[in-house]
């Protein structure tokens, strides 16, 4: 696996985190996105997650991925120490 690539989607993912905050207080008046997987998906792939991986990446896709991934990661007993951008950006650049 490249850990450039990892270390890149995995900055794409912060940066997603940072804007999504942003869009949650201003847009959506400080309420919790529900659908963040998707929005996190799109902003990814619009971002520039395919030049980072290589390939066209589906935003339906990834946001299934964001989704399941996510849930696993929280879910993981016991937590785990990495930050859940790096944990997930590694699975996306191994798994996508």
């Amino acid at each position: 696996m490249d850990a450039g690539r990892s270390a890149a989607v995995a900055a794409l993912l912060r940066d997603a985190e940072q804007a999504h905050a942003v869009y949650e207080a201003d847009v959506l008046n400080g309420v919790y996105d529900e659908a963040w997987p998707r929005w996190y998906a799109t902003y990814a792939v619009e971002h520039g997650l395919g030049a980072i991986m290589g390939h066209d990446v589906d935003v339906d896709a990834l946001t299934t991925f964001l989704t399941e991934s996510y849930a696993e990661f929280a879910a993981a007993d016991p937590k785990s120490a990495e930050p859940w951008a790096d944990h997930i950006g590694t699975r996306i650049a191994a798994e996508l």
